[in-house]
């Protein structure tokens, strides 16, 4: 964990990729073997071995995105880019790649833009998601003129609900509700006490348990 922490952080530093000296760096600041490092580094595709370019849009390429057009929105982005999958566009601000499941597939196709043109001050991972072909082209050719697009869905879906809106939780639901956590606490109560009778009682059972 501290390790890909690192090396989260030293890719944020470096205009998103890692050279072998900021793995190294890591490896000696984790007091571990580099090689532990490299095969850390090269295992999650998160991790940028090569330059990229000041954007980093990966497509999302398992089956969910697939079924529904992630291979069409591929193939128009290597067009529109005039690039091939790991290549970056000659202006060097667009770096064209694939990942593997994003974690949205009810919100199926997308694409991840990690935004590295104000590292290593600012730096952020934006997901677009419920694409067309059409738009997946508008949002690199926003990010290319400087202009961040709105991320999240594309067709304004909330959460996880159907294209077609929600289909459970139309009214509110019934009580009982939490409490108001906007409310003060309430407040504590009073301590115990104890009468003489009780607490000799007390401390005879306390000295029975001792002595049985």
């Amino acid at each position: 964990g501290f390790c890909r922490s690192l090396l989260h952080l030293a890719q944020e530093q470096n205009a998103g990729w890692l050279p072998l000296a900021a793995m190294n760096r890591v490896a000696e600041t984790c007091q571990m073997p580099p090689i532990r490092v490299y095969e850390v580094a090269t295992f999650y595709t998160m991790f940028n071995r090569n330059k990229v370019g000041k954007y980093h849009v990966t497509v999302c390429v398992t089956s969910p995105c697939m079924v529904v057009g992630a291979d069409d929105i591929m193939h128009r982005l290597e067009k529109h880019l005039g690039v091939h999958l790991g290549e970056t566009t000659a202006d060097g601000m667009i770096t064209l790649g694939e990942m593997e499941c994003m974690g949205c597939c009810v919100h199926a196709p997308m694409i991840c833009v990690a935004d590295y043109s104000k590292a290593p001050d600012h730096f952020a991972y934006d997901y677009y998601e419920d694409l067309t072909v059409d738009r997946a082209v508008e949002i690199v050719e926003s990010l290319r003129r400087g202009v961040k697009p709105p991320h999240g869905s594309q067709i304004g879906r909330q959460g996880c609900m159907p294209k077609t809106g929600k289909t459970t939780l139309l009214t509110p639901p019934p009580g009982p509700y939490c409490r108001d956590i906007d409310a003060p606490p309430p407040p504590p109560p009073p301590p115990a006490t104890t009468s003489s009778a009780g607490r000799e009682e007390l401390m005879r059972a306390h000295a029975h348990a001792l002595t049985a």
